[in-house]
């Protein structure tokens, strides 16, 4: 049936293979990450543990694993298993199978994964999450070495691409005046939830550059994704603009896979012979396998269907006013709806968590020691790292605080492992100033934090210039919940 040929995108075996090896090198660094930061934030003895939520929640209508049953070794089995699974497909090898043997490693890193999310709470609730859970599903789709690339699963994935960045776009017009008075990047740079490396040279470039910042922003998110559905090369141009400001903020900051989901994601509007074209060590002509199995169009054209069915309320959540940022309108978590920094803090606050061994806390000779976060700002002569891909789920939670409230359970609880020298805890921070010690005492502290001009930091060494604002929780002892203080 020559019909059914319309299915088979032969030129587009190169986006397949960043797809599927893309995405699961992502979901890797997801599980990655839950292993070596889960148990200490929501495991047994977490800051919110995974049973209190669960006996909470006894109706919790998402799907996971772990509805009936939560303990830390199956949590860990849970990670093992999903960077195993996601580790052979980077490699390539169930793409060398049936077309079945790739569909149902994806799904189950999509299952697994969103156990996980489903039970995270607040260290789980970022928009980046449920985009990998989507990819994956979608990414389940795309077949095996054995058969061409299904065009309909590769037009779902440009959609998503849509979503994100117009979604991103669209927020931003609807959101703070910095989007349109060209402003928002004076500030972005300093005040982002987790600087990288470059931020500061970023910041510190003239302010005309940064309006132009914008300007592409806009371009890139508001205009470039309708043309991820043109014809070739119009699609691959647009995908390509679209990897470049990725790139772009991939340099100037740390937004966990935020970024790369979506550079990985725009490859599925380049074509075979535009690949080639920019770069010729990329195969012309791939070998182009059998023609897909009817059943196989089956399977492919259900979920087309499921997909495109889901995407209503997405579809009406992008032209609605009242736009909802980084929302699932289903338990399964498919066909969100996303966006980013539809404003921009102007001011960068730090919380700053400090310790003492003294037996009174206002003695007058006190001494107070800072705990140091491996992402977050802290000490001022320190260089940013660059940590994305990877999440620092608790540096992330702590830029929230001043724009919130400091007076978060999940807080409260991390102050008292700081008391107890929780060694998991602990192992969440850069420096432990009592080396395994405990501490009689913590606190947390305001400071106003801004980047050091060119400058100041030729005579200090300074990157960063701060300055206390207030006391934000007073000293405490273990155990001291938000009623015991004055």
């Amino acid at each position: 049936m020559e019909w059914l040929s319309w299915f088979d995108a032969r030129d587009y075996e190169f986006a397949r293979q960043v797809l599927q090896r893309g995405t699961a090198a992502l979901y890797l660094v997801a599980f990655l990450s839950t292993l070596n930061q889960f148990p200490a934030l929501l495991g047994e003895r977490g800051l919110l543990p995974v049973p209190a939520f669960l006996d909470m929640a006894r109706r919790l209508a998402r799907p996971t694993l772990f509805r009936w049953r939560y303990s830390d070794r199956l949590l860990r089995t849970v990670c093992w298993t999903g960077i195993s699974v996601a580790a052979v497909l980077v490699v390539g090898l169930p793409q060398t199978g049936p077309p079945w043997l790739p569909m149902l490693a994806f799904l189950a890193l999509w299952f697994l994964y969103m156990s996980i999310v489903n039970v995270g709470q607040t260290f789980y609730g970022f928009g980046w999450e449920i985009l990998l859970l989507e990819a994956g599903f979608t990414v389940a789709f795309l077949g095996s070495d054995q058969t061409p690339p299904p065009t309909t699963i590769l037009i779902m994935i440009a959609w998503l691409v849509f979503r994100l960045e117009f979604g991103a776009g669209m927020i931003k017009i609807r959101g703070g005046r910095e989007w349109r008075d060209m402003t928002a990047m004076f500030y972005h740079h300093e005040t982002q939830p987790m600087p990288g490396p470059l931020s500061r040279q970023a910041h510190l470039l003239p302010r005309p550059l940064h309006k132009v910042e914008v300007l592409g922003n806009h371009f890139a998110q508001l205009v470039v994704p309708f043309f991820l559905f043109a014809p070739q090369p119009l699609a691959s141009v647009a995908a390509g603009i679209i990897i470049v400001t990725q790139l772009w903020l991939v340099a100037s900051g740390n937004f966990a896979w935020l970024n790369w989901v979506a550079i990985v994601l725009a490859f599925a509007a380049v074509s075979d012979p535009v690949a080639h074209a920019v770069f010729p060590s990329i195969p012309l002509e791939w070998h182009p396998g059998a023609d897909n199995p009817v059943w196989w169009l089956a399977v492919v054209v259900l979920v087309t269907a499921l997909l495109l069915a889901f995407s209503y309320r997405p579809l009406l959540n992008l032209l609605s006013r009242g736009q909802l940022m980084n929302a699932s309108f289903n338990r399964w978590r498919l066909v969100n709806a996303y966006g980013a920094f539809g404003t921009v803090t102007k001011q960068r606050i730090e919380i700053v968590v400090e310790g003492t061994l003294d037996a009174e806390p206002d003695a007058p000779d006190e001494r107070w020691l800072e705990y140091g976060f491996k992402g977050k700002p802290g000490d001022v002569r320190r260089l940013p790292r660059q940590w994305a891909p990877y999440h620092l789920r608790l540096d992330w939670l702590m830029w929230f605080l001043p724009l919130r409230t400091v007076h978060e359970d999940w807080f409260y609880a991390f102050l008292d492992r700081l008391l107890e020298a929780d060694q998991p805890t602990l192992g969440l921070l850069r420096r432990d100033p009592f080396d395994g010690g405990r501490p009689r005492w913590v606190r947390a502290r305001s400071y106003l934090y801004r980047f050091a001009s060119r400058a100041e930091f030729r005579e200090t060494g300074d990157r960063w210039v701060r300055m206390l604002l207030y006391e934000a929780i007073p000293p405490v002892q273990l155990n001291t919940r938000r009623r015991d203080l004055p």
